[in-house]
């Protein structure tokens, strides 16, 4: 996949990507300012200021675009969608100007972080908050730059809305810890392991989560109970390409979600949330992972199915309650 080492690309990175055993280890983002409403940070929430660069098939991007949404920012808030294959980093047909301009056609994101800062070393991830007054990257961290879009642009966006409530972090946080280790992170682990071992860990472990999930689920319409909050937009976006992506491409095989009554109607039913089909690019999502890990899926041929799914039909979870 690459990285920059010293503010110059490199294509063969695995020395730094898995553990010694063969699990995968995902990188800690490096960017991790914050945008604050009070104007306490370097980073003041302003109208227009700020630029998120997304990618239609990475679940940490699409997290962001969801509250973005959600929270009415999407005049506030300009985005970038990757939608043509990298060569290198995340690719754009489109730069942002001043110097960060397509080369050959294609701008790539890399070019911003060399921007940012001409010596980083790290990975080049997606989402990534650009700040276009300062020019430099603000936060490449999805759980941070979600927390910000609901609290720090209510002045422009809908501030009835909060996907972080008070009244219901610490249980938010529980369900964030658990999901994000053995599930959003799982599926990664099982798709990029290189020893049988550390996959059939991740397996487990991702499987135990998933049938804990289904039956939590089958009591309470969402995972705090009628009130939507943050924790589940996050699972959301790991649910969604389960059936499509993680089954096959990731070895993630032992049910899809579709054959689970509780999880699938859940995930249909946050699916049909006003605007959120929309911003759900389920072609763009297969494209992306069959079509451009060549690594796991050499001939990047892209499965036509599952064709049993279908998140337009009804979903039974106003019998658990009316939506808060």
């Amino acid at each position: 996949m690459g990285m920059l080492i010293d503010g110059e690309w490199v294509d063969d990175d695995e020395k730094f990507r898995n553990a010694e055993g063969g699990a995968f280890v995902r990188p800690e983002s490096n960017f991790r300012n914050a945008v604050t409403a009070d104007g306490s940070s370097d980073f003041p929430a302003e109208s227009g200021r700020y630029h998120l660069f997304l990618a239609p098939n990475c679940p940490w991007a699409h997290r962001t675009q969801l509250v973005r949404r959600i929270k009415g920012l999407e005049a506030i808030i300009t985005i970038s969608l990757s939608y043509i294959p990298r060569t290198r980093s995340w690719a754009y047909t489109e730069g942002i100007g001043n110097g960060l301009d397509p080369i050959d056609g294609v701008f790539e994101l890399h070019q911003a972080y060399q921007a940012a800062d001409p010596n980083y070393t790290g990975r080049v991830t997606v989402p990534t908050l650009w700040d276009k007054q300062k020019w430099t990257v603000v936060n490449n961290e999805s759980a941070e730059i979600i927390r910000m879009l609901n609290t720090e642009f209510n002045e422009w966006g809908d501030a009835t809305i909060d996907l972080y409530p008070e009244a219901l972090r610490s249980e938010i946080d529980q369900y964030n810890e658990r999901i994000y280790t053995t599930l959003y992170n799982g599926v990664y682990r099982c798709g990029f392991a290189k020893s049988q071992d550390a996959y059939e860990e991740a397996y487990r472990n991702l499987f135990d989560t998933l049938e804990w999930l289904e039956e939590h689920l089958g009591t309470r319409r969402f995972l705090c109970g009628n009130a939507i909050t943050e924790a589940d937009w996050r699972l959301y976006t790991t649910l969604v390409r389960f059936d499509s992506v993680y089954y096959g491409h990731f070895k993630c095989s032992k049910f899809r979600i579709c054959d689970q009554p509780n999880l699938w109607n859940y995930l249909k039913d946050l699916y049909q949330q006003p605007g959120i089909a929309e911003i759900t690019d389920m072609e763009g999502i297969k494209k992306g992972y069959w079509g451009n890990m060549a690594n796991v899926n050499p001939s990047g041929i892209v499965p036509l199915g599952p064709e049993d799914f279908d998140l337009g039909e009804a979903h039974d979870r106003d019998r658990l309650g009316q939506a808060a």
